[in-house]
């Protein structure tokens, strides 16, 4: 079975398990070692390390700006600003379910399970710090940093490159500022207080790291907003010349509520034009009609988008006449750049749609270039459009059932899948040149096949015939050589040809998240996964809230072991989609690869797919030493899914450590051509001494996979 086909659907408050408030008067600290240079050698704080956290952690250091001076010159104040100090941080840090795992002189390291425990920690520490009525001679003025990672644990302390991160980053910060890292950002954006936000202050390279880091600061009313240049950090400027917009889904104003299909239709297809338009950067359908009936502002969509303008509208018919109004609003100043209304027959509906897209196109490149257009724009702009619009029919009652058919096939539903299938195929008979309908409808009959709800020989053999036709159609349709790629990769295991196809819709599509988590999934395939990882997070910056695509960015680190990415993004597709499925699973994964058998079979227990939890149920029991579980729910897979998901049999085999049993069943997934077999070489499952056996190179050179 193959994982990325299925469908997808806070942390808790830690309770305060800390001693009471401790007030401390602490010795002057100018002579004693810099937390930067030796981050281990601060004192532990022994009262707090019977609760410390484990696993991924949330680290808070502060530190005061300029102690050394203060100390040197007001050694009194000092005394009684520091344990005022001391008091304000332990009192929000364990309010807030943290843990002082050590301090030193002015220095404070603090663990939480919860990345916005921790934020709200640094938020009420900074408050009460800036409205603390110090001495006049000693203001103090305290830097923090927060960073997100796996926690390394040695004689109830711990070590490692999480805490030389955010002690970098705390050094780049000013007396008053609280850095995040990008992890840690992506993690509690969502679960701020009121009035709080992150504020992006670019990607920079920090002292003895090799990988620039995207900072954030915490910012809030009661707060300074406005620091000098981080310290000794070199900025990389994030690029603002890229002119960002989000296709907000039409709202349907039609007496007729089925017409909803048409207002969705419409919106998506000027999307799909704009993301072929080089230039634009475009955020996706999926992450856009998130929002759908939602009351959101403005700047609050842009923000969570990531893209600076919004073109929103809606759509009326009524019999043959169709008004559709249209507005592009710059999100900064929330005001409106461009807006219209279109009263025409719906035959015109495709005259309507490019004037949209030429509207919207010029609109944006006039605000960002601040330049006076070109004498020949409106031809450059109107040949892009048509040019991007490649693949589409004429005929209105055609295009009126491949939206429809593309409604249907979203929901990725058996019956869904008929009814797009039934759609495509009107529109096809109306119109046989229907290029975008033939893409359509490979994609639908794919979707039939990596569902088990037909053959896989019969589900791709027509997927497989339905993108040639595109193809033949239109040679220059993104879409048509996506469909063709699906078939090459999941079925004919040509990976080459798999490649070719994807590359090439990348070229006439360069910003589609949807050939991009293709493209990704096939570089996992062959095994390139620092590729994979990179494209998904392409992907998911042009598509922040779809979880198949955070989620599959997810299994590639797993693969990779890059443990502390993997449970970073687990945790936000987690937010995202609380019920969905395989995220229990992944998570599962990633607490066996950090050997913590015991939490994987409770994340096992709460996956709600059932394959994939009876999966990991068989492999989590295993690690844990209950074999009689382990074997009881492998003989419930196969039961229940061992026909139709070979692939996964030999996946447990292969986790459990039985390789005779594992090349069995990957004999048997091979002759059934079950498209679970392309997650082999990147499978996280799998153990590496299985993966040593000399059976395991020949079945991949068997596969075309070695190398």
């Amino acid at each position: 079975m193959n994982p990325a086909s299925t469908v997808a659907q806070p942390a808790a408050v830690q309770q305060d398990t800390r001693s009471p408030l401790i007030e401390s008067a602490t010795p002057p600290f100018s002579s004693a070692p810099s937390l930067l240079d030796v981050p281990n050698t601060l004192a532990p704080d022994r009262a707090e390390t019977t609760t410390l956290p484990k696993g991924t952690v949330t680290f808070l250091f502060t530190d005061i700006e300029g102690s050394t001076r203060l100390w040197e010159s007001e050694r009194a104040a000092m005394r009684v600003a520091l344990a005022r100090h001391d008091a304000i941080l332990r009192q929000s840090i364990g309010q807030h379910g943290g843990h002082v795992f050590k301090t030193g002189g002015d220095s404070f390291c603090a663990a939480f399970d919860s990345t916005a425990d921790a934020a709200v920690a640094a938020l009420s520490a900074q408050r009460a710090l800036k409205a603390e009525p110090w001495p006049e001679t000693a203001r103090l003025l305290v830097r923090m940093a927060l960073h997100t990672g796996v926690a390394e644990m040695r004689d109830a302390d711990y070590f490692g490159p999480t805490l030389n991160k955010v002690a970098r980053l705390m050094a780049v910060a000013h007396g008053g500022q609280t850095l995040l890292s990008d992890i840690t950002h992506e993690l509690c954006e969502d679960e701020l207080p009121d009035n709080a936000t992150l504020k992006p202050l670019g990607e920079f390279s920090l002292k003895d790291l090799a990988k620039r880091e995207a900072i954030f600061q915490l910012s809030h009313p009661d707060l300074r907003d406005e620091f000098p240049p981080l310290r000794t950090a070199v900025v990389v400027p994030v690029d603002d010349t890229t002119p960002s917009i989000a296709v907000m889904p039409f709202v349907n104003m039609s007496q007729d509520k089925e017409n909803e299909y048409f207002a969705d239709g419409l919106s998506e297809e000027l999307l799909n034009v704009l993301v072929k338009i080089r230039g634009l950067r475009v955020a996706s359908r999926t992450s856009a009609f998130s929002f759908k009936g939602k009351d959101v502002d403005i700047p609050t969509l842009a923000q969570k988008l990531n893209v600076a303008n919004i073109l929103e509208g809606s759509v009326r018919r009524s019999g043959k006449r169709v008004r559709v109004t249209a507005q592009l609003i710059n999100a900064a100043i929330d005001s409106h750049l461009w807006s219209e209304t279109y009263d025409r027959d719906f035959d015109d509906i495709f005259a309507v749609q490019d004037d949209i897209a030429q509207t919207v196109v010029k609109e944006l490149r006039r605000t960002l270039l601040k330049e006076a257009p070109a004498a020949n724009e409106n031809t450059q702009v109107k040949a892009e459009v048509a040019a991007a619009a490649k693949g589409r029919s004429q005929n209105a009652e055609a295009y009126q059932l491949y939206l429809r058919a593309q409604y249907f096939r979203e929901q990725l539903t058996r019956d869904g899948a008929e009814q797009a299938i039934q759609s495509y195929l009107q529109a096809i008979a109306l119109d046989p040149g229907y290029a975008l309908a033939w893409a359509g409808l490979s994609r639908a009959y794919g979707d039939q096949a990596g569902q088990h709800w037909v053959s896989f020989a019969d589900g791709f053999g027509r997927a497989r015939a339905a993108a040639e036709r595109a193809i033949a159609r239109e040679p220059e349709l993104a879409e048509a050589h996506a469909a063709l790629g699906w078939v090459k990769r999941a079925f004919d295991w040509d990976w080459k040809g798999a490649e070719a196809s994807f590359q090439r819709a990348l070229e006439l599509a360069p910003g589609s998240t949807l050939v991009m988590n293709a493209h990704a999934n096939l570089l996992g395939t062959l095994g390139r996964l620092d590729e994979a990882i990179e494209l998904s997070r392409k992907a998911t910056a042009l598509d922040p809230l779809n979880v198949p695509v955070h989620r599959n960015l997810a299994l590639f680190c797993l693969g990779a072991g890059r443990w502390e990415e993997a449970d970073a993004v687990l945790k936000k597709v987690l937010q995202m989609s609380p019920q969905g499925g395989l995220t229990r699973c992944w998570l599962g994964v990633l607490a066996l690869g950090q050997e913590r058998p015991e939490e994987a079979l409770e994340q096992m227990h709460l996956e709600v797919n059932e394959i994939f939890r009876l999966v990991g149920l068989a492999i989590a029991h295993h690690a844990v030493g209950n074999w009689a579980e382990s074997e009881a729910a492998l003989a419930e897979f196969i039961d229940k899914h061992g026909r139709d998901s070979p692939y996964q049999v030999a996946e447990i085999y292969g986790a459990c450590g039985d390789p005779d049993k594992m090349f069995d069943w990957l004999e048997r997934t091979y002759a059934e051509r079950d498209p679970g077999l392309s997650y082999l070489r990147m499978d996280p499952f799998i153990r590496d001494d299985v993966r040593d056996d000399p059976r395991w190179q020949a079945f991949l050179v068997k596969m075309a996979l070695a190398g």
